[in-house]
């Protein structure tokens, strides 16, 4: 006998990125051209050693390291978030406004089991990130695409077009994922002051903001005293500190949101894991001229891609940013057969743009996005090479 599954996550997609690392499976890449893996934001070292030396000094000498903790987070790391996030915005931010999750998309999963169920819609950019528009599939929340155009920066005027009585969010991913566009300030503004006239959320994902080129804050949302009750923010220290295995998010929301939070966080984690916490905590208060110099070497590696492709016949770029660069390509296949044939042709992997966008949006057949933070300035010189001389 076979248990039936639930008709909601029976309809959810397979994860996007494990399906492509399928696509390897009986490839043999020779040592002169090993695989070019660009599917999935995943810094591939470890984090620095003096953090490193951090953990492990908790695990060894730090008994409440492997007990737990409280479900919304180490207080000293919320305290800390607080504070830093506060001066980096110019705004008043609580500790109690403050849950630290396993993550940054239980952080999203989280907060958004507090605003939209079954019935409810949410407007989400396209492209857009998977796993997002998974969350909603499977709690049977409509996922409402709103269309970004050329630029991939998305218009709350035609956001607005979108709203219903049963809308009950805008999600911002910036800098993006899967675009790498870092959405200007006043766009931010637009669609802040949008929610807040319409009474909906704005849940505004800054995973990649230590990345933004840009100097100072990407916007000055939390300095209006009125955010509470509108504005979500999500982040992640998976990126900044490379510290993806140790799963730590964060979200800044007002104290009666995070008190519903607490009971999903309760429900399906207890509490975030204490050592991934501790090295946050550690890097908030010691890393900051590192992650200055991170931030330099993926803007650089960024300027290598965007040269490369300035020179790449028949591709356009069309966004690039934080760890993702998104692309339209030039052959009469569809982009998931071409990033197949790309795995064996050239041994890259990446991922089509179908993964991003609505099943009947055909734009996905011409696009793809490359993670191309995850590779050196040389390697990115090597893929724009092999995409030079890739023929379909």
């Amino acid at each position: 006998m076979t248990l039936p599954l639930t008709p909601s996550m029976a309809a959810t997609e397979a994860p996007p990125v494990m399906e492509a690392r399928r696509w390897l499976d009986g490839v043999v890449f020779p040592p002169e051209r090993p695989l070019i893996n660009v599917s999935q934001a995943a810094p591939m070292e470890v984090p620095p050693l003096a953090l490193r030396e951090a953990l492990a000094e908790a695990a060894l000498n730090d008994p409440a390291a492997h007990l737990y903790g409280p479900v919304l987070g180490l207080p000293a790391l919320r305290a800390e978030i607080a504070s830093q996030w506060s001066g980096i915005y110019g705004g008043g931010i609580a500790a109690d406004e403050v849950a630290i999750t396993q993550g940054c998309n239980q952080a999203f999963c989280a907060i958004m089991s507090t605003i939209a169920e079954s019935g409810d819609e949410v407007i989400l950019p396209t492209p857009w990130y998977f796993n997002h528009k998974m969350w909603f599939d499977m709690q049977g929340v409509t996922t409402v695409a709103l269309a970004t155009g050329p630029g991939l920066i998305p218009d709350a005027a035609a956001a607005e077009a979108l709203i219903t009585p049963r809308t009950r969010a805008i999600v911002l991913v910036t800098p993006n994922n899967p675009g790498g566009v870092e959405y200007p300030a006043e766009t931010v503004r637009a669609f802040y002051d949008l929610a807040r006239r319409r009474g909906i959320a704005l849940i505004l994902d800054e995973t990649y903001r230590d990345f933004d080129s840009r100097t100072g804050a990407p916007h000055d949302l939390f300095a209006d005293p009125g955010w509470r009750g509108t504005l979500v923010h999500l982040y992640s220290f998976s990126k900044a500190f490379r510290l993806t295995g140790h799963r730590v998010g964060a979200i800044i929301a007002d104290q009666a949101r995070l008190a519903e939070v607490e009971k999903f966080l309760d429900t399906v984690a207890i509490c975030p894991g204490q050592l991934g916490q501790i090295g946050a905590l550690w890097g908030l208060r010691n890393l900051g001229q590192w992650v200055a110099g991170e931030r330099d070497e993926i803007l650089a590696r960024r300027a290598a891609l965007q040269a490369g492709f300035a020179h790449l016949p028949g591709w356009r770029l069309m966004g690039s940013g934080a760890f993702f660069a998104y692309a339209e390509h030039p052959y009469d296949l569809a982009s998931p057969d071409l990033a197949k044939r790309l795995v064996a042709g050239a041994g890259i992997l990446l991922l089509p743009g179908t993964m991003f966008r609505p099943a009947d949006d055909p734009r996905g057949e011409r696009e793809v996005r490359i993670a191309f933070a995850n590779i050196g300035v040389a390697g990115i010189g090597e893929m724009i090479d092999r995409l030079a001389a890739f023929r379909a």
